[in-house]
């Protein structure tokens, strides 16, 4: 996918249940993406649009590492569908079933199942205020907001709510408001989530720097997390999203993902686009 930018900057179009990434492959040639570039390849009018944008770098101790960027020209911390969908496109590179690659969240590995979905191991959750971080020493799973939500953190904070119907919440409006709660330094993930069934959620998500996504691969590990140390579910939980089905389980060594993939296309943005964006 690599070539000089004076020929354009290729890319994917990949999505996870129906979080929709742009994924570009600076393999061999390092970093490009800036926050210019992530806010116009954002603009789902003036760009391509993506929850969040993938960038594959180089790694000198796993088969790459992952940057991810919100489409306000933010970092994200953590993708985890994004982390799937590029795990299966570099397990077609590489001729194998399975990848370590390195994000901001540390070592991570992933794996294609029998069934053509792609799991991938998130880690561990983070559960101390600071490590989240939160603004100062509150018990992280009884926020002190209305709700009573839980604080999780997986490579980025995340704060779920447990509600009686996740249809009637109105996500935009809460969302955005917990986004930027003074409790929240770095702003939050917010996740909305009722029970369904035994070790069953329905769950949807305000995403920070994105806004209401269709599906949250690290929104959904939170929330497993955060519905079993409620006593609401066991360790495996299967979390019904505005855009698919996730399947998490949290295990001694992490929490793992699985869920579908899908690379939609490919395309080359052009250079009068990328002027003044690199």
């Amino acid at each position: 996918m690599t070539q000089p930018a004076s020929l354009g900057l290729p890319f994917m179009k990949m999505h996870g249940a129906g979080n929709d990434f742009v994924v570009i492959d600076s393999r061999g040639r390092g970093a490009v993406v800036t926050p210019a570039l992530a806010r116009a390849l954002g603009d789902r009018n003036r760009g391509v649009g993506f929850d969040q944008l993938a960038e594959i770098r180089d790694s000198d101790v796993a088969d790459f590492a992952l940057d991810f960027w919100n489409s306000d020209g933010s970092r994200a911390g953590a993708c985890g569908n994004a982390t799937r969908c590029v795990s299966d496109y570099m397990m077609g590179q590489l001729g194998r079933d399975t990848v370590h690659l390195v994000t901001q969240r540390g070592d991570l590995q992933a794996l294609r199942l029998a069934d053509g979905r792609v799991s991938v191991n998130m880690g561990q959750p983070q559960r101390d205020w600071a490590e989240l971080p939160l603004s100062h020493a509150v018990d992280t799973d009884h926020l002190p907001l209305p709700g009573d939500p839980v604080a999780v953190g997986m490579g980025n904070p995340h704060c779920v709510f447990f509600v009686p119907d996740a249809e009637a919440v109105d996500v935009a409006q809460d969302g955005r408001r917990i986004e930027t709660d003074p409790l929240f330094p770095e702003r939050t993930n917010v996740e909305f989530a009722s029970l369904t069934g035994p070790d069953r959620l329905r769950m949807r998500v305000w995403e920070r720097g994105a806004g209401i996504t269709l599906a949250c691969g690290s929104g959904a590990c939170a929330t497993a997390v955060a519905a079993h140390l409620r006593g609401l579910t066991g360790k495996r939980v299967t979390l019904d999203l505005d855009g698919g089905v996730l399947e998490i389980d949290w295990r001694a060594d992490g929490v793992w993902m699985a869920g579908p993939v899908a690379r939609v296309f490919d395309g080359v943005l052009s250079p009068a686009f990328l002027d003044g964006l690199l």
